[in-house]
């Protein structure tokens, strides 16, 4: 049963209530894609909402996101999976690093987001309110 809480992408932390945003973005670091969910929950859980509709060259994602069914479904999409392994995993496997260095364009793109107080705190209670935020805030990124 969801709660009222995980219905507005609000989750428990130590630091209390938090929120995550996921990402997609192009080759260029523009934003085609975000989802929001609440801070407690895996990456990996919303990697093929994120992905779905896309067929781009490679995916590129951190270590949250690294989960066999994932990976075989990039790689049935044609893709290539430039995702790092997890520590615990058995037989890490091989990055292309040349690839694996343009993987900072989410993280700038997130940078450019924090930017704006209004995102960076989330003072909307609504999840549909902080997802118009994020959009207009992508918007003026997109635009600049």
């Amino acid at each position: 049963k969801k709660t009222c809480q995980d219905a507005e992408a609000m989750g428990k932390s130590r630091g209390g209530l938090s929120t995550k945003i996921h990402a997609a973005v192009d080759a260029l670091g523009n934003p085609v894609r975000l989802l929001l969910t609440p801070g407690q929950s895996s990456e990996y859980g919303q990697a093929e909402a994120l992905i779905e509709g896309f067929t781009p060259e490679a995916v590129l994602a951190d270590k949250g996101y690294d989960s066999d069914a994932f990976v075989e479904l990039i790689q049935r999409n044609g893709a290539e999976a430039v995702i790092p392994s997890r520590g615990n995993r058995l037989k890490p496997r091989k990055l292309d690093r040349h690839i694996s260095k343009a993987r900072n364009l989410v993280e700038r793109y997130f940078q450019k987001l924090k930017q704006y107080r209004r995102i960076a705190t989330r003072y909307e209670r609504l999840a549909r309110n902080y997802q118009s935020m994020l959009s207009l805030a992508s918007v003026v990124i997109w635009l600049a």
